[in-house]
């Protein structure tokens, strides 16, 4: 694996954390023998118990027809060091070959789906679809209720992200080729 430290279980009830920044995402997604990496933006956090997120898969994509037939699907919290992995997965079709493979990104197994999660990520979310098929067809809208939950503890524990590194920042994507990287954290307090 390609993360500093091997990646530790986050309590679900803090699972919404883990994207609460708003970062890009890796969407990875397998059924059968066929499986699947895109980019994603547009995805969120909605709930705390049960954990739910949503993420946005388009229609015509390869991860969308794996994650109709599968019913689930990982999302991923890629950092600035996989950054070109990252606008790879989202610029590249998976119909024309494994992007795993093509992309040489690792993977190792989930624990409660049959997506792989993918390495060099500082983040793991295993989530199960909520099945809302109105939402999917007409806004392809995917909700999700996240299953289990893992994070790089160099990057977020105790309920909290560190940035240890400035390449092991979460990325958010712009448009053209263009990232940022988070930032500094900082702390306040509402005074009275």
């Amino acid at each position: 694996m390609n993360s500093l430290s091997a990646p530790q279980p986050v309590p679900l009830a803090q699972a919404h954390r883990l994207l609460n920044h708003g970062p890009t995402v890796l969407v990875s997604s397998a059924h059968g023998k066929r499986r699947n990496i895109m980019a994603a933006s547009w995805s969120m956090p909605l709930d705390f118990d049960p954990p739910k997120v949503a993420v946005v898969l388009d229609k015509a994509t390869l991860t969308r027809e794996l994650v109709d037939a599968s019913g689930e699907f990982v999302l991923a919290v890629p950092c600035r060091a996989i950054a070109e992995q990252t606008l790879a997965a989202g610029s590249l079709s998976g119909r024309d070959g494994d992007k795993f493979a093509a992309l040489e990104f690792e993977t190792f197994p989930a624990s409660r789906v049959a997506a792989p999660l993918p390495a060099g990520c500082i983040a793991w979310l295993e989530c199960r679809v909520i099945d809302e098929p109105q939402v999917q067809h007409t806004y392809d809208l995917f909700l999700g209720e996240v299953l289990a939950a893992w994070a790089d503890p160099a990057e977020f524990s105790d309920g909290r992200w560190h940035f240890s590194a400035e390449g092991r920042r979460s990325i958010h994507y712009v448009a053209g080729g263009q990232f940022f990287s988070t930032g500094e954290a900082f702390e306040v307090s509402v005074t009275g």
